[in-house]
């Protein structure tokens, strides 16, 4: 008996502890960039792991990052390839239809796992309850212990010109993982581009006089 409490305790903190991560997306201009730490950490104090993936590329046009349990995102992820398969390019379709089976299904409730998931057009994360985030204005989204210690200097970083999203990403996790002590300075990072039509489209002016509006080849 006492050992059934010794190893449901256990298992329960090493669930737990594992959400110990930083993972973070970042939008800007025509790239977003999803950067996440390789630590696992057990408990308050052991690290299990430091090189730990924790991104993954679904298929050409997404890419998850994850903190939680790593058997539960990836089985989150599994489910969620195949919701993609069933409404290819319909990423938030997707994501509400893995969302409903995780609120209704008894053995997906019991997943414990958060999911960055990025595509070439858009960014959600679908927290450990089952609901489907949307980002604020500026496109940035970040989980785990370091989440927050992320997105506020990836905030911070947004509007300055000479920073694109990677350089963002990058000097955010920096300053995360210098304060976050559950998540170490090896990083994985996974980029998509948007569509060419998508950028022009944006990029267009409502009215174009003169020379406004024309596009240059810098190439």
């Amino acid at each position: 008996m006492m050992f059934r409490r010794v190893t449901r305790h256990t298992s329960f903190l090493t669930r737990v502890q594992s959400r110990h991560t930083t993972i973070l997306s970042v939008r800007k201009g025509d790239k977003v960039v999803l950067i996440g730490d390789r630590q696992v950490t057990l408990g308050e104090r052991i690290v299990a792991k430091a090189s730990a993936c924790k991104l993954r590329k679904l298929n050409d046009n997404v890419a998850v990052g994850f903190s939680g349990s790593t058997a539960d995102a990836f089985a989150l992820m599994e489910k969620l390839e195949n919701k993609l398969n069933d409404f290819p390019d319909q990423l938030t379709r997707a994501a509400v239809e893995l969302a409903k089976d995780w609120r209704t299904d008894r053995a997906l409730r019991r997943l414990e796992a958060s999911l960055i998931v990025c595509g070439r057009e858009e960014t959600l994360e679908i927290d450990g309850q089952g609901n489907v985030i949307t980002p604020e204005e500026d496109g940035i989204v970040a989980i785990g212990s370091g989440g927050t210690y992320a997105k506020a200097a990836a905030r911070a970083l947004i509007d300055l010109d000479d920073f694109d999203a990677e350089k963002i990403a990058r000097k955010a996790m920096k300053i995360a993982t210098d304060i976050d002590v559950f998540s170490n300075g090896n990083w994985d990072m996974e980029s998509l581009t948007r569509s060419t039509s998508t950028i022009k489209e944006s990029a267009a002016p409502a009215s174009v006089t003169g020379n406004e509006g024309k596009e240059t080849d810098k190439k």
